[in-house]
């Protein structure tokens, strides 16, 4: 008798305010019967979940991890080996530093049918939530999205004096522990000590919070306001833009510690 396996969908849950989960993902959560999801999904999207869905928790935090990668990986091919509809729930967007290709890697090995479904990124939703385009005319015509988190040796592969060149806005995802050692990366690499510097806390969700500074002042600025993780980090011109649109984005209620 031939195996009747299951598929998984890799659905990206986006970066935090619930209403912002695309109409696909939804449905997908109304009809699966697992749901393994994410440390920075929100809860409140579990509720389209159908009665008697099995929801996992195998989020991951700094230095503490529900399930291992390689567990996490075997937990989908488990589960799709006894025919069930599978929701693989993860923040953002699937591909972007969501480790969703290693994911679907291992889906392939095991001949397991899957699909993704996108996202909305926190690079792009958190800026906007606090009034701060990634882009815009006559100031930034260049963004790159880039992770801040050093490899499990200590290093980190980016190039940050290159980069402080090659593009007018910055957006690091999980940097915040590294911001200072990046600052004077960028600094070193050409960025002047000036260059405006957001970090966004808990950022599309009511209680989000910004800290300004700049590139010469933010890790002694982030001491001081004992700013932590999860958030983003943005530098570059861009951020200027919050005291300016900050009065458009009215969906939430932000606490603002601004030291510029």
């Amino acid at each position: 008798m031939n195996e009747q396996k299951g598929k998984v969908w890799l659905v990206g849950a986006g970066p935090g305010d619930a209403d912002l989960i695309t109409v696909k993902a939804a449905k997908l959560l109304a009809r699966a019967g697992v749901v393994l999801y994410d440390y920075l999904v929100n809860k409140d999207l579990l509720d389209y979940c159908q009665e008697g869905c099995e929801m996992i928790y195998v989020g991951k935090k700094k230095d503490k991890h529900t399930y291992p990668q390689d567990e996490l990986n075997e937990l989908l091919v488990q589960h799709a080996r006894q025919g069930k509809d599978i929701v693989r729930l993860k923040g953002g967007d699937p591909f972007v530093f969501g480790r969703g290709v290693e994911e679907i890697l291992t889906l392939i090995k095991n001949d397991i049918d899957y699909e993704v479904v996108p996202g909305i990124t926190s690079g792009v939703a958190v800026p906007a939530y606090m009034g701060i385009p990634v882009t815009a005319r006559n100031v930034a015509s260049s963004v790159t999205f880039v992770t801040g988190h050093p490899a499990k040796n200590g290093s980190n592969p980016v190039d940050w004096q290159s980069l402080a060149k090659g593009s007018d806005t910055l957006v690091v995802y999980m940097g915040v522990t590294n911001a200072g050692r990046i600052a004077e990366e960028l600094v070193n690499g050409g960025k002047g000590e000036e260059t405006p510097v957001a970090l966004i806390r808990w950022g599309t969700y009511p209680q989000q919070e910004m800290l300004k500074s700049d590139l010469k002042s933010i890790e002694k600025d982030m001491n001081q306001a004992g700013f932590k993780p999860p958030a983003l980090m943005i530098v570059g011109e861009v951020v200027n833009f919050s005291d300016q649109l900050k009065p458009i984005i009215q969906s939430v209620n932000k606490q603002e510690l601004s030291h510029v």
